[in-house]
């Protein structure tokens, strides 16, 4: 399970940096594609990506600014191309739906495949099994959502050792236990397998925000989160400019990282201001707080590691 950043820049295009679209590829055997925003040129971004349009089957708009849904209409539009059979589902806040409605009828563009929309609140829980998203309302100058994106936890590691030790050897049996199921051996022994599996492992648990100020809403929603996207459209210097606009500057999201206490942070949405000779800075800001900070860059992806324990 991985994130591809496909668009990391903030307000407009730059030769680096495209607008915000980030693509989460979800492990097997589901392989989706879940797609969070579309900034304009995300299509001719996928282009250079490992993904096909077909492939992706939810889209997550945070809010409802250009630089994240200009590029819906071109992708929906295209997508007919790629499939006629695997269907759609776009979430985001009310307007979202509007805003489609409006540029397909008006640009008399048809989509064959099957297209639903839904306007969600803030607060929702949406249940995709097993995999769970969570939403909060941030602090922008329009309603902006962030998305935490849960992964069930998996059965605990089977005890080999505590088995071994019974004399018991590998083979069908060790599934079975693993499974929680009751085994009687050929001695008459009889092993509850829950008596030899360890506690289970937490899943996987992505926390993407959208344009926010720092705000109280974005720690609670990111508590040790395996992974953090967050804004930092200005470096530390613009502080209370990023404020006052509605975002957030490079300290901004490494004390959220910092009081949340997630495991790695992603900054993304830097404004076109900066000079790539420049982000060394703007990250060295992050990590004087938040040691394990990386910054995004186009067409990067960063893997969400397995949780410690996973295995037999």
């Amino acid at each position: 399970m991985y994130l591809y950043f496909l668009g990391t820049g903030a307000g407009k295009p730059s030769l680096r940096r495209n607008v915000t679209s980030i693509a989460l590829k979800l492990p097997d055997p589901s392989r989706e594609v879940w797609l969070f925003d579309c900034g304009e040129g995300t299509q001719h971004q996928l282009l250079a990506s490992p993904f096909g349009l077909h492939k992706i089957t939810k889209i997550f708009v945070t809010h409802l600014h250009g630089d994240h849904i200009f590029g819906l209409p071109g992708l929906l539009g295209s997508r007919s191309f790629s499939t006629d059979e695997v269907g759609l589902e776009i979430y985001g806040p009310p307007g979202i739906e509007e805003f489609i409605d409006c540029a397909l009828k008006a640009s008399g563009t048809h989509i064959r495949y099957p297209l639903q929309i839904r306007e969600i609140e803030p607060g929702e829980k949406l249940d995709f099994d097993p995999w769970v998203v969570k939403t909060t309302l941030l602090e922008h100058v329009l309603p902006s959502y962030g998305y935490r994106f849960e992964e069930p936890d998996k059965p605990g590691r089977l005890l080999v050792e505590k088995l071994q030790e019974l004399g018991v050897s590998p083979g069908p049996i060790y599934r079975r236990l693993k499974q929680g199921e009751t085994v009687v051996l050929d001695n008459g022994q009889v092993l509850n397998g829950q008596d030899f599996v360890g506690p289970p492992i937490r899943g996987r648990h992505v926390v993407i925000l959208g344009d926010t100020r720092r705000c109280r809403s974005a720690v609670e929603l990111s508590r040790e989160a395996n992974l953090l996207v967050h804004e930092a459209t200005l470096g530390a210097e613009l502080t209370e400019n990023a404020y006052d606009y509605f975002h957030s500057s490079t300290v901004d999201a490494a004390q959220t990282a910092k009081e949340a206490g997630v495991q790695t942070l992603v900054l993304t949405h830097i404004s076109s201001r900066y000079r790539p000779h420049e982000y060394g800075e703007l990250l060295a800001q992050a990590q004087n707080i938040f040691p394990n900070t990386v910054i995004a860059e186009d067409h990067a992806a960063v893997e969400i590691p397995k949780s410690i324990g996973e295995g037999f």
